[in-house]
């Protein structure tokens, strides 16, 4: 290997670790919604509905911003976008003091969209570079590593969440809902965004930083291309479809399961001990893309997707009949199986679209709206039954639809596969 090719490869290799902090930072940040929903419905005095108006806040995001994100990216580059995405994500944190203290829920809403605005423009760059930043082979196993960091994120928000926002105030034992309380809890959900908003300001300086390795490793740069160019592409349509209806299940039951794991029908756990059980949701995710980012280098993506979605599909189902210590547990194992469908489901669709790569990258994380639309489906369910158990139905049957795109893939060869096809 020559000494430039040597050079190279190292720079791609430290531009992918420092990346990969990026999906740590996202699902630190996307995960803190799950406590998040069980504190605003106390503390406000909210139904299920309204509570998850949070999960609103946050995903409706992406569908307002995805696309403006992918022009964004076109326009400015990697590092760049990247490090713009986490100053708006620092304001955004900034904005929740100011909303607790004049006590107006609203402008906690408010503020969780413009963090989500940010993190929509770091998941167009993100998502992509990662996949580009190798051999177009190893793109799966890559981002499959790279979603193991963010699941990292994704388990240690609703812990330390949960150790933030579920104790004292109104969350006191034997505490009642009063002035002096509701203000205990709302400095207690100043300080987790706070909180957050410094780490974010840490992560944009070590980008910064960085930007240089970032620049050189990055793909070449190409002309500002429409996101809506991506709408001429019917896998990246059914790519998006796909992405809308994992990531409305997944959320559904992460934002589910803090007060469904507290209700007496199923564990009747203190709630600060349910939030930290949630814990063990987003901790499969995180080992099933370790576990994962192995299988894919053997396995081909669409047979392991297809292996996962049906076994989640019947895992709600599970939960939806069943109650108690089984439910449960078989809610939480979901976690292990949703592990790979999301940069599996991207790179399948980035490997078949015959749109530009930004622009079904930004249709892709456009998707990610199922987040605000299919768990208000699911609380109202939930609302309309008492119980949360029936609302389980809902992401049963995004998994069934995602099975559907699976065996898609499986029949359907890559770009790439059938270029060689041809050649040969």
């Amino acid at each position: 290997m020559s000494a430039p090719e040597a050079a190279r490869r190292q720079g791609t290799g430290l531009a992918f670790a420092y990346v990969t902090t990026l999906f740590f930072a996202w699902g630190f940040a996307t995960s803190l919604i799950d406590p998040l929903i069980a504190a605003v419905k106390r503390v406000f005095d909210l139904n299920n509905a309204e509570a998850f108006l949070t999960t609103f806040a946050w995903f409706i995001a992406y569908g307002l911003m995805s696309l403006p994100a992918a022009a964004v990216l076109g326009r400015l580059g990697y590092s760049r976008s990247i490090i713009g995405a986490l100053v708006v994500m620092v304001a955004g944190c900034l904005i929740v003091p100011a909303a607790t203290a004049a006590d107006w829920y609203p402008g906690v809403l408010i503020a969780l969209f413009v963090i989500a605005s940010g993190v929509t423009l770091l998941q167009v760059a993100a998502n992509p570079l990662v996949a580009e930043l190798g051999a177009p082979k190893g793109a799966s196993s890559r981002l499959n590593l790279s979603q193991a960091f963010n699941s990292l994120g994704t388990t240690v928000g609703p812990w330390l969440g949960s150790h933030v926002l579920l104790t004292g105030g109104v969350f006191a034992a034997g505490a009642v809902v009063t002035a002096a309380t509701r203000t205990q809890s709302l400095r207690s959900i100043d300080m987790a965004f706070l909180g957050m908003g410094a780490f974010f300001a840490v992560v944009a300086f070590f980008i910064f930083t960085a930007r240089k390795k970032i620049n050189a490793a990055a793909p070449a740069a190409t002309e500002a291309v429409s996101p809506l160019k991506a709408l001429t592409s019917p896998w990246a349509i059914f790519g998006a479809l796909a992405i809308f209806l994992y990531v409305g299940s997944e959320v559904a039951i992460g934002g589910m399961l803090t007060n469904f794991l507290e209700s007496p029908e199923t564990l009747n756990a203190p709630i600060e001990t349910a939030g930290k059980m949630v814990a063990l949701y987003w901790g499969g995710a995180m080992v099933g893309r370790f576990i994962g980012s192995a299988v894919l280098t053997q396995v081909r993506p669409g047979i392991v997707l297809a292996v996962c979605t049906v076994t989640a599909a019947v895992l709600c189902f599970v939960v939806s009949r069943i109650g108690g210590p089984t439910a449960a547990y078989a809610a939480l194992s979901i976690g292990l199986f949703n592990s790979i469908m999301f940069p599996t489901i991207f790179t399948l669709t980035l490997e078949r679209s015959t749109a530009p790569t930004s622009a079904t990258s930004g249709l892709l994380v456009f998707g990610i709206i199922g987040g605000a639309l299919l768990p208000q489906v699911a609380a109202r369910i939930a609302d309309a039954a008492g119980a949360l158990q029936p609302a389980f139905v809902v992401p049963m049957l995004g998994y069934v639809g995602l099975t559907i795109f699976a065996v898609a893939c499986i029949r359907t060869k890559a770009k790439t596969e059938v270029t060689t096809t041809v050649s040969h």
